[in-house]
């Protein structure tokens, strides 16, 4: 990954030069991965523990370190500009079609290929209708806290990811049942409400009021200078925070992962097709339309992310805590900071390309 992504955001100042730590953060990833399916495998007891501090199915410590890792990159939108945000229309129009047009549809296509016929005859065969419904239940909403920090790493314009966010979390409430009812045939869908406001709440309402009340007092204190120093000293954090996570993830569902590996990765198959299908379907659009790469890269991501908080309980609601839906939707969460990581990765690498393509429309 290009290591000047993780410099602090939002600072107009020349980039401090790249550390080891962000230099080799795909090397970080990777070792926190292995480190909390180890500590998931021998120290159990630990990962129970907090994997079971939850409130409405909403975990409190990832709710903590997600805390940590947003409230940074909520530090730089200035609310006044929000009223600019208009502008970026076409990237908005994207991100919906791809969101909430696309993404679903093409899961369920995805889910009847791969897991109903090509990979079939290696997973149970009592639970494949349930793996397809998983899968469908994590592309059926859009990601709501993740996609500040993807939107950081490609230096994406911050109040176009928050609109958009919002925007995404008003046609959640309205669209979440009716698409998960459609393609599940289902007649009626229990959605778990308590998750999903308290997860906009956890995620959204309360980082952005300390983030906003925090920016007046630093710019009160000492103006820009004092906010860009805050926003140094708080990137190291926001880092650590994400890579904490992925321990306490991977280490919740270490047992899983030791128990049923294979499973594991076939159901991962087309979750990372998805992923990739969706982002460049979105970047591409945005390249097509002339969007500034600053609204193409987080569009992409948050085209290609999933709320998989809401699919977890949604799926333990309507199948059952050990049903292979709740499981599909556990992969989600597996692969959801590795693969974005390196969609965060091909979209920066690709900023020449697409600003010569943009240019020209």
């Amino acid at each position: 990954m290009n290591g000047s992504s993780i410099a602090a955001a939002g600072i107009s100042a020349p980039r401090p030069g790249m550390g080891v730590f962000e230099r080799f953060l795909t090397v970080w990833v990777a070792l926190c991965i292995i480190v909390g399916v180890v500590l998931g495998r021998f120290v159990p007891g630990v990962f129970h523990l907090l994997g079971e501090a939850t409130v409405a199915q909403v975990n409190m410590p990832v709710a903590l370190l997600v805390w940590l890792m947003v409230i940074p990159m909520l530090l730089k939108i200035d609310p006044a500009a929000l009223k600019e945000v208009g502008r970026h229309w076409r990237g908005i129009a994207t991100t919906v079609g791809v969101n909430w047009l696309i993404k679903p549809f093409s899961m369920a296509l995805l889910a009847w290929i791969f897991i109903a016929h090509l990979l079939r005859p290696y997973l149970p065969p009592d639970q494949i209708s349930s793996y397809i419904a998983g899968l469908i239940l994590l592309a059926a909403a859009p990601c709501t806290a993740m996609v500040f920090v993807w939107s950081n790493l490609v230096e994406g314009e911050p109040h176009f990811t928050l609109s958009q966010v919002a925007l995404n979390d008003t046609i959640m409430v309205l669209a979440f049942a009716p698409i998960v009812g459609l393609l599940l045939g289902l007649s009626a869908i229990t959605v778990p409400w308590d998750t999903l406001f308290l997860s906009v709440v956890l995620y959204i309402v309360v980082p952005v009021a300390i983030a906003q009340v925090w920016r007046r007092a630093r710019l009160a204190q000492g103006g820009a200078p004092a906010l860009d120093r805050t926003l140094r000293a708080l990137a190291p954090i926001s880092l650590s925070a994400l890579l904490l996570t992925l321990v306490l993830l991977f280490g919740l569902q270490g047992e899983q992962i030791i128990r049923q590996p294979t499973v594991i990765v076939l159901l991962a198959v087309p979750i990372v097709i998805q992923v990739y299908l969706n982002a460049g379907i979105a970047y591409w659009l945005n390249r097509a339309l002339g969007v500034e790469w600053c609204v193409a890269g987080p569009s992409a991501l948050i085209g290609a992310s999933n709320f998989f908080e809401l699919a977890v309980a949604t799926a333990i609601v309507l199948f059952g805590f050990q049903s292979g839906a709740a499981l599909a939707t556990v992969v989600g969460v597996l692969v959801e900071v590795p693969v974005m990581l390196s969609v965060v990765h091909i979209v920066r690498r690709s900023r020449g390309w697409y600003e010569r393509g943009q240019g020209a429309a």
